[in-house]
């Protein structure tokens, strides 16, 4: 008789081969759910790059070309020749591809702009709106001597004016603190009946002051013992007394005492001290 059984060896043999066949027909090409999502990502690809496409090629159409810009708020101090210079060189591209941030930038590179606002309008401009400075004060920076503007807001520009505004000097970066303290000075100054011209304030910080009359008044350091607005407050209250008592044209008023001021004339005359 003969024995037909397979040998152990061969039982392997089969079984590894049966095992590879069921390898094989479980690859990729026998797998329809994932061959259905390769063949659904492919053509959503394909389809995003066609419409990025025909969407790139519609918008670089002489059609859709800018042709003005529009200014909603008409500037009291930007000249027509400066926003013209400022749209020929930031405007490029068309409606869809003009870089509105750069636009922006370039508008509020202007003297007297403070901020600038730029949109698309439909079919063929831009719309702008600008935000002006207001110049209320001069701005000397004690330490180069450059000359530039103050606004409402307490920040520092470069323009050119022929306005009759205060001086104010100072360190670098002391303007918020100037404009504060000059609405502060000219309130008290007030009684006198003459303008608050000019603010200065030393490195050391020390504030001195000077009315359109041409009177300085050194007020000195604002210190815990004599505060510069108690002096100030002295000061206006006995001036027009100490004047009356002696009458005197006054260059200086030095207020740097803890009880009392003193008054220096103009050349020639005799200085006068008040309760120091």
């Amino acid at each position: 008789m003969v024995d037909l059984r397979p040998r152990p060896s061969a039982r392997k043999t089969a079984a590894r081969r049966g095992a590879a066949g069921g390898a094989a027909r479980e690859g990729l090409w026998h797998r329809p759910a994932l061959l259905n999502l390769i063949s659904d990502v492919l053509l959503l690809a394909s389809a995003a790059i066609l419409g990025y496409a025909v969407v790139m090629w519609a918008a670089n159409r002489p059609s859709f070309r800018l042709r003005e810009v529009v200014v909603l708020t008409p500037p009291a101090q930007v000249s027509a020749e400066q926003l013209e210079y400022a749209a020929r060189s930031a405007v490029k591209g068309n409606f869809f591809t003009v870089d509105l941030d750069k636009v922006r930038d370039a508008f509020e590179k202007l003297p007297w702009v403070r901020h600038a606002q730029v949109r698309r309008r439909w079919p063929d401009a831009l719309e702008l709106r600008l935000e002006e400075h207001q110049a209320v004060a001069y701005w000397t920076v004690t330490d180069s001597g450059d000359t530039r503007l103050v606004n409402a807001q307490g920040e520092v520009f470069v323009a050119a004016s022929n306005a009759h505004m205060p001086v104010f000097a100072g360190p670098e970066g002391y303007a918020p603190i100037l404009l504060s303290e000059y609405a502060r000075f000219s309130q008290t100054l007030k009684p006198l009946g003459h303008a608050l011209v000019e603010v200065g304030l030393s490195a050391r910080e020390a504030w001195q002051l000077k009315l359109d009359d041409g009177l300085v008044i050194r007020l000195g350091r604002d210190r815990q013992d004599a505060p510069a607005e108690a002096r100030l407050q002295r000061f206006v209250a006995a001036y027009p007394k100490a004047l009356a008592q002696r009458p005197m044209q006054v260059a200086v008023a030095d207020l740097r005492y803890p009880n009392g001021f003193a008054l220096l004339p103009m050349e020639g005359g005799n200085a006068l001290e008040n309760g120091k």
